[in-house]
């Protein structure tokens, strides 16, 4: 059985729907739900973009639902059903995580104190002799700060460097908590880089970074260089990744970065293929104006009226310095280990545009028809 956290957000739907063609295994996902009702209605939500009804009562079989909640003690279960479930779980995915990139608190609550309850949680099962694996869904941003360079997993995490935001920072620490607390050989980190849309289809469920990229696509003129590389990779690769390297029976290293490595596209590609699809004049990249326009969205950000300057300010905050700071991730790990390789995101970029525009980036989520029946054995906290 695998422990699974963070089923319901929009990477883990992906890890799931991966584990459902590369495995039969079952799995016991953590939810914050007080009911089986109320836990399926949010994993239903999560996996409809991946899967019809008859598919997720299909899914519903192989689940039990374990009711917690990763910021609090023991993961929010009872003794005597964390100590049953400790015995029947063989491997831990860890996804979730909190993005909110500008709360310290939300990070530091669910990236480190959350991450160190689910650590905890997996070396009861390693003290049963049982625990295989316990994979951490990190980030390549634990990099810090870095301009046109070509980072190696392993030369990644330099404790000397800075970092962008509270989401970089717990994420590096929650890395390096895994690794020093469980047993050698047992933690697999998985570092995505920029994941934007699926590459085969326009739908999303994820808008934040759609949303930057989208704004910056309809300006006349880039405050960047032409030639800079944005190591975007599509959500479909890095769930299917997650999956096979989890359930790999050795893999070759302890660390892997999902990403588009050596093919990641530049700006100026990117922004061609937009022009070219959608019918308009390519930008005018102008690098020299890059530290005027960072002044300028961090100004909206902290505008004192909550309106669409400043929503719009607090948004492109976040995600410029990931936009712009020109650095490709190796993934040669990953393409020897699973074979796969993601598509460039030029392939996609126009319809995952069109869709998000024309929704006004939300997803027109559908109610679970009643006819799909609760199937999931229910563990209570």
């Amino acid at each position: 059985m695998i422990f699974v956290t963070g089923a319901t957000g929009y990477l883990g739907s992906y890890a799931i729907a991966s584990l459902l063609r590369e495995s039969d295994a079952r799995l016991a996902l953590l939810v914050r739900a007080r009911t089986a009702a109320e836990a399926e209605a949010k994993l239903w939500r999560a996996m409809q973009l991946h899967l019809d009804p008859s598919g997720f009562r299909r899914l519903l079989g192989r689940v039990q639902w374990v009711h917690g909640d990763l910021t609090l003690p023991g993961l929010g279960l009872d003794p005597e059903r964390r100590r049953a479930l400790a015995g029947e779980v063989e491997s831990v995915l860890h996804v979730a995580a909190s993005l909110n990139r500008r709360s310290e608190r939300a990070c530091l609550n669910v990236n480190l104190r959350g991450t160190l309850s689910v650590v905890r949680f997996a070396m009861e099962v390693a003290e049963r002799g049982r625990l295989r694996r316990f994979t951490h869904v990190s980030t390549v941003a634990v990099a810090g700060r870095r301009d046109r360079e070509h980072v190696r997993e392993d030369e990644a995490v330099d404790w000397e460097r800075g970092d962008y935001d509270p989401y970089a920072r717990t994420k590096k620490f929650a890395e390096h908590m895994a690794r020093e607390l469980l047993p050698p050989g047992t933690t697999l980190v998985l570092r995505p880089s920029i994941v934007m849309g699926d590459s085969r289809r326009p739908e999303t469920t994820q808008f934040d970074m759609v949303r930057a990229f989208c704004v910056l696509a309809d300006l006349p003129v880039l405050p960047m260089r032409s030639d800079a590389r944005l190591d975007i990779v599509p959500a479909d690769f890095v769930g299917e990744a997650i999956a096979r390297l989890h359930l790999a029976t050795r893999p070759a290293h302890g660390i892997y970065h999902l990403s588009a490595g050596a093919d990641a596209e530049s700006a100026g590609a990117i922004a061609g293929a937009m022009a070219q699809g959608l019918g308009r004049r390519p930008p005018r990249f102008v690098p020299g104006l890059g530290p005027a326009f960072d002044r300028l969205v961090r100004a909206a950000a902290v505008w004192p009226r909550r309106d669409a300057v400043q929503r719009l300010g607090a948004l492109l905050s976040v995600f410029w310095p990931y936009i712009t700071f020109d650095t490709v991730f190796d993934n040669a790990r990953v393409r020897a280990e699973t074979g796969l390789r993601p598509a460039p995101f030029t392939s996609y970029c126009v319809p995952l545009y069109r869709w998000a525009t024309t929704h006004r980036f939300r997803y027109p989520y559908a109610e679970l028809p009643p006819a799909v029946a609760t199937a999931a054995v229910q563990v209570h906290a």
